[in-house]
């Protein structure tokens, strides 16, 4: 059986490989200006770019002053000031300090303890006033002075009171015994302590310290 061939079928696939190649062509074409162009652009913004930094370089070095001129130098003098003098003293020796001998201490004070004699109430011989108690009650009677404040407040009485009769006939520890005020009591003591020296007390035949006793009377009259 014999093939026939269909001239229509051929015709049509040789047209479409032409338009399809025409197409590739016009597309490749384009794609080369399009680029091209690209290129030139960069370039001539790469230029200006360039321009402009070379403007402002040289209007930045046009605007900055000139430097300042250097200091003036100056000399300045230190005068040295002369070193210090310096004394050296040659070694003398001085002569040591006399030794001073420290006092001989004091000599000890003998403290000689004094014996007093005991007091002796009842001696052989008693003591009594020079002339005997009737001078004694006259003696009492001139020296006695009635305290005004006991007159006023009528103050009346005995008042008791104790002595020591010493062996060179002086007076000593009085004492109240039994009192009526202040005022009196006092007096009483005053006019004892006053009196002119007794006779000393005797015992075994020498003068004793001789306790006494001797009421004095206030009366207002």
């Amino acid at each position: 059986m014999e093939v026939k061939k269909n001239s229509e079928v051929d015709g049509d696939k040789v047209k479409s490989s032409m338009t399809i190649i025409g197409l590739s062509y016009v597309a490749a074409l384009t794609l080369a200006v399009f680029t091209f162009g690209q290129v030139n652009l960069e370039e001539d913004e790469n230029e200006h770019a360039a321009k402009d930094v070379d403007i402002q370089k040289e209007a930045t070095e046009e605007d900055e002053p000139p430097p300042p001129p250097p200091p003036e130098e100056v000399e300045i003098q230190i005068t040295p000031e002369p070193p210090e003098e310096v004394i050296i003293k040659e070694n003398i020796e001085e002569e040591p300090p006399p030794a001073v001998t420290p006092p001989a201490p004091p000599p000890p004070v003998e403290v000689v303890e004094e014996v007093v004699a005991p007091i002796v109430d009842f001696p052989d011989v008693e003591a009594g006033f020079p002339g005997g108690p009737a001078a004694m009650m006259k003696w009492i009677n001139d020296n006695v002075k009635y305290p005004q404040t006991s007159i006023e407040m009528n103050e009346q009485g005995r008042v008791f009171l104790s002595f020591v009769v010493e062996t060179n006939g002086s007076i000593s520890n009085v004492k109240i015994e039994r009192g009526i005020s202040i005022d009196l009591d006092k007096e009483a003591k005053r006019v004892i302590k006053k009196m002119p020296k007794w006779v000393p007390g005797e015992s075994a035949g020498r003068a004793v310290r001789a306790r006494c006793r001797l009421p004095i009377n206030f009366q207002l009259q």
